[in-house]
């Protein structure tokens, strides 16, 4: 025979808020780290030949404005020195800045030196200019300039780059070799990484190369290939870019082609692309995905 259900007693009205109090809090859930751009700061990336003052414009605004600290540095360009005159600051002065220092050397040892380093301390904008980007990677990667450089993102400051300023953003360096610019993967593969995971080639349409990442983007499939035009630069907050500028970037996704089988397609200025999701969007009333890309896989090699 079974036994009598057991009959609960109500709780005394003074036990439910003692319960409550003694309660362990339960914490929110944590916000989703950063994947690929910063947690703070912007960067602008611009495909070379630059000459669009609305990006000039842009940049000396996230930097906060006319006196904000800015500083250009110059040494992709592999001149025998740079000074405080160099032409490189013309279009910034242009666009309303007036606190520019030139900030260059080739030796990595120098920039490992605080007093080398002094002038990104208080740095609200970063600049690099173009050239080759292994000479920027032999300079300054892993030293106290890289540091203080992922510093200014850290305080919501914006570091830009045109060209070879643009590759070295990426975390690998496409076209690093010391030889040529025309090897995808060269000597210096591995760049300054504020784009985790990303790869990114410049001059794209320009200068016919938007066949090229397909290499890179086979060799490492994890990598998000990015190419961007002449005068067009992405806009990145986060893991969220917006083009901007004059003409296109591509997006290569070894995981996403179009539906008629192309394995890179076409961003155009004030379209937006997730790099975690790896999802473009085209402006619109809402926010739909860009037409005809989709989730298959690129075919091996010997399947063209």
């Amino acid at each position: 025979m079974n036994a009598p259900a057991r009959r609960r007693l109500p709780l005394p009205p003074l036990v439910l808020p003692l319960l409550a109090a003694t309660a362990i809090p339960v914490p929110p859930p944590p916000l989703p780290a950063q994947q690929i751009g910063p947690a703070n700061g912007s960067l602008i990336v611009a495909g070379g030949a630059l000459s669009d003052p609305a990006v000039f414009a842009r940049f000396v605004e996230l930097a906060g404005g006319p006196a904000a600290p800015i500083v250009i540095i110059p040494t992709a360009g592999g001149g025998e020195d740079y000074d405080q005159f160099f032409s490189g600051r013309c279009p910034f002065e242009r666009a309303g800045a007036t606190n520019i220092t030139i900030l260059h050397t080739y030796d990595p040892e120098v920039a490992d030196t605080e007093a080398f380093a002094a002038p990104l301390a208080d740095a609200r904008g970063v600049w690099f200019t173009g050239g080759r980007q292994w000479r920027l990677a032999d300079a300054y990667l892993n030293t106290r300039v890289h540091d203080m450089l992922r510093a200014v993102l850290e305080r919501g400051g914006v570091i830009g780059g045109s060209s070879a300023g643009a590759s070295i953003q990426g975390s690998y360096l496409v076209r690093g070799d010391t030889r040529t610019n025309t090897i995808m993967m060269g000597d210096h593969e591995v760049g300054l990484g504020f784009l985790k995971g990303v790869g990114i080639d410049q001059h794209l349409l320009r200068r016919n190369r938007h066949f090229d990442l397909i290499e890179v983007i086979r060799a490492k499939p994890e990598l998000l290939g990015i190419g961007i035009d002449e005068n067009t630069a992405i806009l990145v907050r986060g893991d969220r870019f917006e083009v901007i500028g004059q003409s296109y970037a591509v997006i290569y996704d070894a995981n996403a082609t179009l539906d008629g089988g192309g394995l890179f397609y076409f961003l155009a200025p004030g379209d937006q692309y997730d790099m975690a999701a790896r999802e473009a969007f085209r402006p619109s009333r809402g926010q739909n995905r860009l037409d005809r890309v989709t989730g298959t896989p690129w075919p091996p090699p010997d399947a063209w």
